[in-house]
């Protein structure tokens, strides 16, 4: 069973992130902790107790920062990078929050593209990965 909730269980947030972004995707160690988490609303998505996805959540006024999204790959397709997305989207509104952006990976912006966001701006590189940068209401 999956369930998604937020968190204070950085240990295994951190776990995900470096599983995912630094052993698969390459991204270095130095460029994954950008000293932002303590500040950030964490997001964990647990399936049969097991953690299998995480995102954080910065606030900055009425801006909701939506980043550090990942599932792992044997749990991706199976819509937890939603439940996660929407458990987001709950936090920041909690914050007053009235707008969500993110910087997607561009092979995932099919992916947010359904969750109601838009890109703007040009293509950019973080961590030697082309992103984009996109918006939504909440």
């Amino acid at each position: 069973m999956l369930r998604v909730e937020v968190t204070d269980d950085l240990d295994s947030c951190f776990a995900l992130r470096r599983k995912v972004f630094i052993e698969e995707q390459g991204v270095t160690e130095a460029e994954e902790i950008d000293g932002k988490d303590g500040e950030a609303t964490h997001v964990i998505a647990r399936y049969n107790g097991d953690p299998v996805g995480c995102a954080r959540v910065l606030s900055y006024g009425t801006t909701a920062k939506i980043g550090r999204v990942c599932v792992l790959p044997e749990h991706r397709g199976k819509a937890v990078g939603i439940a996660l997305i929407e458990t987001c989207h709950d936090a920041a509104r909690t914050t007053g929050a009235t707008r969500a952006i993110l910087g997607a990976q561009t092979r995932a912006l099919s992916f947010y593209e359904r969750l109601g966001y838009a890109s703007y701006g040009d293509v950019f590189d973080d961590a030697g990965i082309p992103h984009l940068m996109m918006e939504r209401g909440l």
